[in-house]
């Protein structure tokens, strides 16, 4: 079965793409709870219509996106917890902290859009991040986890 997805989906789609998915998986839990409508000729004709209207903004946010992904790839981000002697961190550092430092530096990124190179970072160190900016736009977030 065609939908049209309403929202990004992870492992499935972007918002506004045509996608092919079981019929069940459709009526049972996209098509309810609104995160895509089913593609019939009708609907495919209007998403065509709002992409060619919408084409124009893209470039401006995939411009924008881009630039983004070169401050952030030159910016290296501190964030500070409490450790032993030994450099062991009491807890882990995830991404809402990552995202909470970030905000700090003046960028607004969703802690949903990160994701760590290490799930659970338990160790004083460097680390990397990857953002997901855009669907075709990510970057790399170098941070250091220090004790406070």
């Amino acid at each position: 079965m065609e939908v049209i997805l309403k929202s990004n989906i992870e492992k499935l789609g972007a918002k506004d793409e045509v996608v092919v998915v079981k019929p069940g998986y459709a009526r049972n839990y996209l098509i309810p709870r609104g995160y895509a409508i089913a593609a019939t000729d009708s609907s495919k004709k209007m998403l065509a219509e709002n992409l060619k209207q919408r084409a124009h903004k893209e470039t401006k946010i995939l411009a924008e996106a881009q630039a983004t992904a070169e401050k952030l790839g030159a910016l290296e981000v501190k964030i500070g917890t409490k450790a032993s002697e030994t450099g062991k961190i009491f807890g882990s550092v995830n991404t809402i902290q990552l995202s909470e430092a970030l905000a700090k530096a003046g960028f607004n990124i969703d802690r949903k859009s990160i994701s760590l190179s290490d799930d659970n970072i338990k160790m004083l160190g460097a680390y990397e991040a990857k953002v997901k900016l855009h669907k075709e736009v990510s970057a790399v977030v170098k941070f250091e986890v220090v004790a406070e």
